[in-house]
C-alpha cells in the first residue's frame, strides 16, 4: 500500500511522539528526494512480524558488554522490518562464578526478539577472565583453547547454553574475528588455532540443537589465505556457511570478484556453502570522537544511509543469503568514544535517515524478492558510465536497481541518462514508477518505448545511491 510521505507525516509529530517520545518529531526529518519526477506517495513500512521470511538482518551485539538498552530499541526495531538479529553470548556475563551459568539476561534478549517477529541467531564467544587471568572483565577475544582449565570451562558452557536455547535459536556463528589481534588473544591469530576452536565447539551444539546451523569464519574482510589456510586445517567438515565482514568506504570496490573467487575456494573443499555478510556498517559521523571501522573518514547522516542502501543491495545482487547491517543503536562508550554505527542515535533512541531506508529495503526484500540474472538493464543513446545494476522478481512484477558506485566522501551531482530494463511474463513492468529508497519516495514515470521484454526510459536520474525501477502494484 502507498502511504503519504514520511516528510508530511513526521512534521506532525503526533505519531513519532507517541512511538518514540517527544524529541523524535524533531530529529527524524528525511533527506529531500532530487527525483523531479511527480511524487505519487511512499513505500509502506512493513513490521516484522508480518514478513514470513526475509534475508535481512540487524547487528544486536554488545550486549554482552552493556553497550546500549535493548528495550528502548524494541519499539523501532518491531517496525524496521528485518526479520534476524545478531546476538553476541557473552560467556564473560553468563558465568561470573566459576561453574555457576545464568542466562537470564540473554533469554530476555531472545524472547522479546522472537516477540517481535525477529529471530535471533547467536555469535558465540567470547573469552572468560575466570579462565583467562590476564584479561580484562570483559575478556574480549581471549580464545578459551590455550590451556585445559579454559577449553574444559568453554566445552561446558557450550554445552550449556546450546541446551537452554534448543528451540529458540538455531543458527550459531562461532567466534568472531578469529583472524585479527583484536578478537584472537593471547596468541597471534592462527588458522589451526580457530580451527581447533570450531572442532571443539561444534559437536556439542550438534548434539543439543540437532538442527543446528553452524557458521564458520565471521572474518575481519575477506582474508583469502587465511580462509584458506582454515578449509585446509577442515573447517569445512564442521560448518554449514561461511561468514564474512567486509567493511570498506566503497561498499562495491572489488567485491563481486573477492565474492566470486570465495565461492571459487569454498567450491573446492565443500559445494554448497551458502555465504553470510554477517557484520557491516558505515558511521554517522567520522572524527575524533569517532571509533570503529570506517570512523577515520568524513561521514553524516544522509551519506550513512545512502551507504546502508549500496552495502545491502550489493549483497543481494550477489546471492549473499544473509546481510546484516551492524548495528540497531549507536554505541556510545565504545573503547571511550561512540561508534556511530546504529540505525538509531545513541542519545536518544530516535532514528537516522540510515532506519528509514533500510526499513524501505525491509518492505520490497523480503524472501517473496527474488534475484533475476537474466534481467539486464541497457543504456542507450549516450556513453558508458559504469553504473551498478541488480535485478529481481516480485510476485510477478520486477524491480531493477541502478546507481553509480561513487565515493560517498566527494561531492556529487546528479547526472541524466537513459536506459532499458527487460521484462519477462513472471517479471512485468505495466506501469512503471521510481523508488528512491532514501526517502522512501514513490514517482510516476512514463515509458519511452514499449515492446516485448524491455521497456526504455529516458533522462533518468542517476545518483550516488540505488534508484527502483518497477511497477506500481509492488507498492500498491
Amino acid at each position: 500500500m502507498l502511504r503519504v510521505a514520511r516528510r508530511t507525516f513526521l512534521k506532525s509529530g503526533a505519531w513519532a511522539a507517541t512511538m518514540w517520545g517527544p524529541a523524535a518529531a524533531l530529529a527524524t526529518e528525511a533527506p529531500h528526494s532530487p527525483i523531479a519526477f511527480e511524487a505519487i506517495g511512499a513505500v509502506a513500512p512493513r513490521a516484522s512480524r508480518a514478513i514470513a521470511a526475509s534475508p535481512l538482518s540487524v547487528g544486536f551485539e554488545t550486549l554482552d558488554r552493556r553497550h546500549f538498552d535493548p528495550a528502548r530499541a524494541h519499539p523501532l526495531l518491531a517496525a524496521l522490518g528485518v526479520k534476524w538479529a545478531r546476538c553476541q553470548t557473552g560467556w564473560c556475563r553468563c558465568e561470573t562464578q566459576r561453574g555457576k551459568l545464568d542466562f537470564a539476561w540473554l533469554d530476555e534478549v531472545v524472547n522479546s526478539l522472537l516477540k517481535i517477529g525477529v529471530q535471533p541467531w547467536f555469535n558465540l564467544g567470547y573469552g572468560n577472565r575466570l579462565y583467562a587471568p590476564d584479561a580484562d572483565e570483559t575478556a574480549v577475544g581471549w580464545a578459551p583453547i590455550f590451556d585445559d582449565a579454559a577449553r574444559q570451562a568453554w566445552v561446558r558452557f557450550v554445552r550449556a547454553i546450546a541446551h537452554h536455547f534448543a528451540g529458540r535459536v538455531k543458527h550459531w556463528e562461532l567466534w568472531n574475528e578469529p583472524n585479527i589481534a583484536q578478537f584472537w588473544k593471547p596468541a597471534k591469530p592462527q588458522a589451526a588455532d580457530y580451527v581447533a576452536l570450531v572442532k571443539l565447539t561444534a559437536p556439542e551444539i550438534r548434539k543439543a540443537v540437532p538442527d543446528a546451523v553452524l557458521i564458520g569464519g565471521a572474518y575481519a574482510g575477506i582474508p583469502m589465505p587465511y580462509i584458506k589456510a582454515c578449509l585446509d586445517a577442515g573447517l569445512a567438515e564442521h560448518v554449514d556457511k561461511l561468514s564474512y565482514h567486509p567493511y570498506r568506504p566503497i561498499p562495491e570496490a572489488g567485491y563481486e570478484a573477492e565474492i566470486a573467487a570465495l565461492r571459487n575456494l569454498l567450491d573446492g573443499y565443500k559445494r554448497g556453502v551458502a555465504l553470510w555478510q554477517g557484520e557491516c556498517g558505515c558511521p554517522s559521523q567520522g572524527g575524533k570522537e569517532s571509533t570503529g571501522a570506517l570512523a577515520n573518514l568524513e561521514w553524516d547522516e544522509t551519506r550513512q544511509a545512502k551507504w546502508l542502501l549500496r552495502r545491502i543491495l550489493s549483497d543481494l545482487r550477489l546471492g549473499v543469503e544473509l546481510t546484516s547491517y551492524f548495528h540497531t543503536v549507536d554505541l556510545v562508550g565504545y573503547r571511550g568514544k561512540t561508534n556511530f554505527k546504529g540505525l538509531l542515535r545513541g542519545t536518544d533512541y530516535t532514528p537516522k535517515p540510515a532506519y528509514f531506508a533500510y526499513q524501505s529495503l525491509c518492505a520490497l526484500f523480503d524472501a517473496e524478492t527474488r534475484w533475476r540474472a537474466n534481467l539486464a538493464l541497457n543504456l542507450f543513446g549516450q556513453r558508458k558510465v559504469q553504473l551498478q545494476a541488480a535485478a529481481f522478481a516480485r510476485n510477478g512484477k520486477a524491480i531493477h536497481a541502478y546507481w553509480l558506485p561513487a565515493s560517498l566522501q566527494a561531492p556529487f551531482e546528479p547526472r541524466a541518462l537513459s536506459l532499458e530494463v527487460a521484462t519477462a511474463p513472471d517479471a512485468a513492468i505495466g506501469e512503471p514508477v521510481l523508488i528512491d529508497p532514501l526517502t522512501s519516495s514513490v514517482h510516476k514515470l512514463v515509458a519511452a518505448r514499449t515492446a516485448d521484454g524491455s521497456v526504455a526510459f529516458e533522462n533518468l536520474p542517476l545518483l550516488d545511491y540505488p534508484l527502483l525501477i518497477t511497477d506500481r502494484a509492488v507498492v500498491a
